[in-house]
């Protein structure tokens, strides 16, 4: 199955030329980019969250293989829904889904389902693949759409991922894609997403589900973000970094109803 890209043109420019140069003003080259275990990155358009998501790239060394973990806004398909087979078309071309790697997920996964249908529409994960492919141009993903769910699924989920990962013998890098609040007053929002960084930073997964229904904190991507947190920690990560926070704000200027975002490395 070839996934037609669904938002080339609305959130990222849809001409390959264009789309690549804004790609390189938007990812600054770092002079060491690390060896990373996960990567936690915005989904908005790229005029309001390219700047996070890109010097968040820029931190990590991406390898080819790549997990990516986005939450479902439509609906639509499983709850938990892999794409195990084929390729996403983007505007330079194929993206080719990481086969072997899809298998031991959902090997590893029982909860997991192949089914593209909930992928066909889904933004969360297609705004991601533009900056990782510019990192690594030979990248193969397996993408991996989320609905709402307990904690006890994203423990089944996250020590499940580690497990495939371990098994695959190469390098894997996950990639959580997640918003913070949304549409509150930038200093509600600012407070509100604190409390979420705070647990991020200390490697609390269940601190973060916690947290997140505690405050009402309409972080939309806590479910893909604990999983990755958990999957991280089974890997042995040890540190989180924050590398920039910014809200929609500082570019429309209404600091009314703003959208928050934050991109980590985990290491």
């Amino acid at each position: 199955m070839i996934r037609k890209a669904a938002v080339a043109h609305q959130f990222y420019p849809g001409e390959p030329a264009t789309l690549h140069r804004m790609l390189k003003e938007l990812i600054p080259d770092h002079p060491q980019p690390r060896k990373a275990l996960a990567l936690v990155m915005p989904h908005a358009g790229y005029v309001y969250s390219g700047r996070v998501a890109g010097e968040t790239a820029a931190r990590a060394d991406i390898p080819e293989n790549v997990i990516i973990l986005g939450p479902n806004h439509h609906g639509l398909g499983a709850p938990a829904a892999l794409m195990d087979q084929g390729s996403w078309e983007m505007p330079w071309g194929m993206v080719p889904v990481d086969e072997k790697l899809a298998a031991a997920v959902l090997v590893h996964c029982p909860d997991f389902s192949p089914d593209p249908s909930a992928h066909r529409q889904e933004h969360s994960l297609e705004v991601l693949v533009p900056f990782l492919h510019h990192r690594q141009a030979a990248l193969r993903i397996v993408p991996i759409c989320l609905a709402r769910s307990d904690f006890a699924f994203c423990l089944r989920a996250g020590r499940g991922l580690a497990a495939a990962i371990r098994s695959h013998r190469q390098p894997v890098l996950l990639a959580a894609s997640s918003d913070m609040s949304h549409y509150e007053s930038r200093a509600s929002a600012s407070a509100k997403d604190r409390l979420a960084i705070d647990r991020v930073l200390a490697l609390d997964p269940e601190g973060l589900y916690q947290t997140v229904a505690a405050h009402q904190i309409s972080m939309c991507g806590v479910i893909p973000t604990v999983i990755t947190l958990i999957a991280a920690r089974e890997l042995g990560a040890s540190r989180a970094e924050l590398v920039r926070y910014s809200d929609s704000g500082a570019v429309s200027g209404d600091l009314d109803q703003v959208v928050g975002y934050a991109g980590f490395i985990v290491s």
